[in-house]
């Protein structure tokens, strides 16, 4: 299996370059100019154990939007360049990850199958410089661009950073689980590919 992967985008919005190594034990260097994005996948990289780089030079002077979601679909698209035909991984993950008052569960399936299931509101609009509705179109991009099944619930919180970082942690502790090898080196799935 390949377990590592480049992927660059450039687009008249964007310009992105992501590396990441499903086996690189979470060493994390981010830089997309949107500070408190920045700390979200520093915590997806380091709690998934996959080392990221990703580079970002986005039109921030528009707003995060291009910048955000953009670097899901790069993000996405890397990760199931690692991933290659998806065999030979424990393939699920699940996790419920507190954060203070707040309390976030993910479930997913990598499955080839690109879906969202978002449930969770903030309080404010902004989280720092960071747009806060961004989060769901970062993991829609991530999910469909990986093919991901992914679903995200936002439980409860008050404290708007707690509860978007408690969403991404729990995304990465179930990224951690799937993308586990699996000693049989099979797909795991009835019809023999995903």
């Amino acid at each position: 299996m390949i377990r590592n992967a480049v992927t660059e985008r450039v687009t008249k919005e964007t310009q992105i370059k992501v590396s990441i190594s499903l086996d690189g034990k979470g060493k994390a260097s981010i830089d997309t100019g949107i500070g408190f994005f920045d700390h979200m996948l520093t915590a997806l990289s380091v709690h998934s154990r996959i080392s990221m780089d990703i580079k970002v030079n986005g039109d921030l002077h528009v707003d995060g939007h291009h910048t955000v979601e953009d670097t899901g679909i790069v993000l996405g698209q890397a990760l199931s360049a690692a991933l290659g035909d998806k065999s030979g991984i424990a393939r699920y993950g699940s996790a419920y990850i507190p954060m203070d008052e707040a309390l976030a569960f993910c479930s997913l399936d990598i499955s080839n199958r690109p879906f969202l299931v978002f449930r969770g509101e903030f309080s404010n609009q902004m989280i720092g410089n960071y747009d806060a509705c961004l989060t769901e179109e970062f993991f829609r991009a991530f999910a469909y661009n990986a093919g991901i099944t992914l679903h995200i619930d936002m439980l409860y919180g008050k404290n708007d950073h707690h509860k978007c970082e408690a969403a991404f942690k729990a995304v990465a502790h179930a990224l951690r689980t799937a993308v586990t090898e699996d000693a049989s080196g099979k797909t795991l799935s009835t019809k023999g590919v995903l």
